[in-house]
């Protein structure tokens, strides 16, 4: 006969995700101070759920100097008092809970190097932290419902297989018998440094365990060393380097060419799942020996000893706990191999981030540094394209491919179960900056959003089976005892029940030949018993004669059973050809697989070269169009400024031009009048000269005819009433000039304001001001000692010549105490330059009279006269000095 086909993991439909999504849990620890003179930069504040960091002494974090403190908020804050039970009744236990009722779950630790991680995750000897305590909460759980050894199998695909009883025991057979030394001997070995790490006062349970369930529990160890996987439970790896060999049996190269230890790859499962494909799973039976397996392969991990840490971790270490459970049937007996459904817990350690310049590291330290930073950067760049994605509402690629750690998790993220992070802080002073990172990416990380997975599905049947079934199996056992025998009896036992069952024989004791009692009551019992013994071997062969008839025909049934086994034997014959077939298909699918993945790495990484070739020239770009926009908006505002500057300037030449044609016009005006003027001089003097007997005004002044040409004329024109050069006219008889006196000569104390950009015109009238205080800028001292004020104002004319007027005023006290001018009078002093042509008269007197009265016989000495017009005057200017000198007779 043969045995039952294997049972495998059915295929599961893709997980169907919930609408509602959960954040992410980030929680934080603080771990002790090494030293009480060590200074702290962490507070824990608010009730236990926010932390703030102060800036260390000599830690400057803004620019104006000033100390900043920054607050960050999470789930919940353990301070350093908080015990590690406390801990994990908060963070693990859910977790845990989630598992045995079949949904998955992540939980990882980060920080910086040395502030305590790996003691979060593993714990010490009485102190045991987040990963035994979960272990030892899954075993109080299920520790009665759990299957035989190898009842559940791994398929090396991720997948589970189920065997039957008889399979199951065959294999424990076979692997007690080859592993019975190494096991007798490690159970009598215990590490002692994870003994009692547990106390049983510490030991928690689940509630609600589905009795009706068998239950198995896998365990698996990684590690991820410089961006490889390695399986911390291999025993082909325990050498780190291993020398090659040829065919002959002798090393190559004298010992020195080694070869690493052989990495794992990651694949994706029938439901889309990443797994570590070769790695090794042990089934566990107990939390002992599940963490002697896990302690197993903690000894094996990358550890070295930097300045900062003593035993620093060097690689990411993924420990997961896959629990296996499927329903018993209806009878409570069996387990149905299509219901068999796998959760897992990963608990992740990851290495601690840290500088190289803080460390120490040289070599081998410096790369194991590097890829450790460049891993949890990845970590952190999938996690901010992932909040941008739920945020701003893009599809941008999250690059999870970019490393091992992102690539392996990936589901988790994408609503596989739910992800726990412990941020582990140290506060001592040193760890600042890298500890301000770490808290940026832990309140980053709060604010991305994963999937709720949907519960599983309820199966139908009637609670309680497992309980129905046992309480029938020991009813009918305590039933059998009082029967006389136990359920698997053989035939001996079977015949000895049977003949105990007969009447019993009388006791014989024949102390006389001539007895005639004993005999006959011996054979009387004897005929009895033979009598009770065939009514028994009666009832045995209809008994038998029924059994054979049943057995007749359970022998047809099976019979007919052969035939329809042989038929299907036939057929899957024809099966496993198609399935050999198939393998063969699927071993070139693998191999073209392995080829497209390896492309696909070559594409990725040339897509990422591009990717960052195309972010630096859009950043690139982007430059250039904001420095492109800057020169438009520049050469738009030059233009406003250039127009309005073209503006200005053109208004104020038009005006300068409007001004210049004013003064050119009132210039040929006054030309055209002096020379109206000097014809008219011109004609009185030829109507005199013929009239001799006219007596002329006496000369004031007299002018040799070799005198050069006069020097410039200065007028001093008095304020309001204004006073201008022009020729008088020929009908008004010459007059004395007025000689004003100016109003500065008295005795009154002045203040005289000359500013120090005045020029220095050279000219021979200067205004003289005695008992006065020149100054350049007055003030309120020099004003409060003087009684008037003048100053000094120079500015261009209409013609181009520069104009000196003489503002004039009183000083007033005022009733603030100060001092005020009052401006009373303005003087205008100015300078014109002449160009005079000595043109002599001729003269009819005679040689005499010309050289005594040469300044008469020039014309332009006569008409060169001053002239003085009054205020509000309609008259022509009246002569104010006439050199006419008066003739003498010869």
């Amino acid at each position: 006969m043969t045995r039952p086909a294997k049972g495998k993991t059915p295929r599961r439909q893709a997980p169907k995700k919930s609408d509602q999504k959960d954040p992410v849990g980030v929680y934080c620890r603080v771990r002790p101070l090494g030293g009480e003179t060590e200074e702290c930069c962490i507070e824990v504040i608010s009730s236990s759920t926010t932390i703030q960091l102060h800036a260390p002494e000599g830690f400057k974090t803004n620019r104006n100097g000033e100390y900043k403190e920054t607050q960050y908020s999470f789930k919940k804050v353990f301070g350093v008092l908080v015990s590690q039970v406390e801990l994990f009744e908060s963070v693990a236990k859910p977790l845990v809970d989630d598992l045995i009722h079949g949904r998955n779950g992540l939980l990882f630790t980060y920080g910086v190097t040395g502030s305590g991680k790996t003691f979060t995750m593993t714990g010490s000897q009485g102190l045991g932290g987040l990963l035994p305590r979960s272990l030892d909460m899954l075993f109080n759980s299920i520790g009665s419902f759990q299957a035989k050894r190898y009842v559940f199998r791994s398929d090396d695909k991720n997948g589970i297989e189920v065997q039957n009883e008889v399979d199951a025991l065959l294999e424990r057979q076979r692997r007690e018998n080859v592993c019975a030394p190494k096991t007798a001997s490690s159970r009598q070995k215990v590490d002692p440094e994870i003994a009692d790490m547990i106390k049983p006062a510490e030991a928690c349970k689940a509630d609600d365990v589905d009795e009706d369930s068998s239950y198995s529990v896998f365990v698996s160890y990684i590690e991820i060393y410089n961006n490889y996987i390695y399986d911390l439970l291999d025993e082909n790896q325990e050498d780190t380097f291993r020398p090659k060999w040829n065919g002959g049996g002798t090393p190559l190269r004298q010992n020195t060419d080694f070869t690493a230890p052989q990495s794992k790859i990651l694949r994706e499962d029938q439901n889309h799942n990443m797994y570590v494909a070769g790695c090794m799973e042990v089934e566990v039976k107990s939390a002992e020996e599940a963490f002697q397996v896990f302690w197993k392969g903690q000894k094996r991990r990358k550890v070295a000893n930097t300045r900062l840490n003593r035993e620093s971790s060097r690689s990411h270490s993924v420990f997961t706990i896959k629990l296996v459970q499927a329903p018993l049937d209806a009878d409570g007996d069996s387990i149905l191999q299509n219901q068999v459904a796998v959760s897992q817990l990963c608990l992740v350690d990851l290495a601690g981030s840290e500088r190289t310049g803080r460390t120490g590291a040289e070599g081998t330290r410096i790369r194991e540094a590097g890829n450790i930073n460049q891993s949890l950067l990845t970590l952190r760049t999938c996690i901010e394209v992932l909040r941008e994605n739920q945020m701003c509402g893009t599809n941008r690629m999250v690059p999870y491919r970019d490393s091992k750690v992102t690539h392996l998790f990936k589901n988790y993220f994408d609503g596989e179960g739910k992800v726990k992070m412990v941020v582990c802080v140290n506060p001592k002073a040193d760890d600042y900056e890298e500890t301000l990172l770490v808290m940026r990416f832990a309140e980053m990380t709060q604010e991305v959003e994963v999937a709720r997975p949907l519960d599983r599905p309820i199966y139908g049947f009637t609670p309680g089976r497992r309980n129905r079934n046992q309480a029938f199996k020991e009813e009918l056992s305590r039933k059998l005892e009082e029967r006389g025998g136990p359920v698997d009896t053989d035939i001996s036992s079977v015949l000895n029940l049977a003949t105990h069952s007969l009447p019993p024989i009388p006791s014989i004791e024949v102390t006389d030949a001539h007895d005639d009692i004993t005999l006959p009551r011996l054979i009387e019992a004897l005929q009895n018993r033979h009598r009770i013994r065939r009514a028994m071997l009666e009832d045995y062969n209809k008994a038998a004669s029924r059994m054979t008839s049943l057995l007749q025909q359970l022998d047809g049934n099976i019979n007919s059973k052969e035939n329809y086994m042989h038929e299907q034997n036939s057929k899957l014959l024809e099966k496993d050809k198609i399935i050999q077939n198939n393998t063969a298909e699927i071993e070139r699918l693998e191999k073209k697989a392995k080829m497209l993945e390896h492309k696909i790495d070559i594409l990725q990484k040339t897509t990422k070269i591009y990717e960052d070739d195309k972010r630096s020239l859009q950043h690139e770009l982007e430059t250039r169009a904001q420095r492109l926009q800057r020169e438009l908006s520049e050469k738009r505002r030059m233009e406003q400024r250039m127009h309005g500057a073209v503006t200005d300037t053109q208004h104020k030449w038009e005006k300068e031009c409007e001004r210049r044609v004013n003064a050119m016009q009132h210039g040929m005006q006054n030309k055209l009048w002096v020379k109206d003027e000097k014809l008219k001089q011109l004609k009185a003097i030829v109507t005199e000269g013929k009239t001799p007997s006219h007596p002329g005004p006496a000369p004031r002044q007299t002018q040799p005819k070799s005198a050069p040409a006069p020097p410039p004329r200065e007028e001093r024109v008095p304020m309001p009433a204004k006073r201008s050069a022009s020729p008088s006219p020929a009908t008004s008889a010459p007059v004395r000039p007025l000689h004003r006196r100016s109003r500065s000569a008295g005795g009154e104390k002045w203040v005289d304001h000359k500013p120090s950009s005045s020029l220095d015109l050279g000219t021979v009238l200067q205004p003289i001001i005695p008992n006065a205080i020149k100054v350049s800028a007055p003030n309120e001292k020099v004003l409060s000692k003087c009684d008037r004020y003048v100053l000094t104002h120079q500015e261009i004319a209409s013609d181009g010549e520069i104009q000196t007027q003489l503002i004039k005023g009183d000083v007033m006290k005022t009733r603030g105490g100060g001092q005020a001018v009052q401006f009373t009078d303005i003087e205008t002093l100015k300078q014109q330059l002449t160009n005079i042509e000595c043109r002599k008269r001729k003269s009819s007197e005679g040689d005499g009279s010309s050289q005594k009265g040469g300044s008469l016989a020039d014309v332009e000495n006569r008409c060169a006269v001053a002239m003085e017009m009054k205020a509000g005057s309609t008259m022509g200017p009246g002569v104010e000095h006439h050199c006419i000198t008066k003739r003498r007779k010869p």
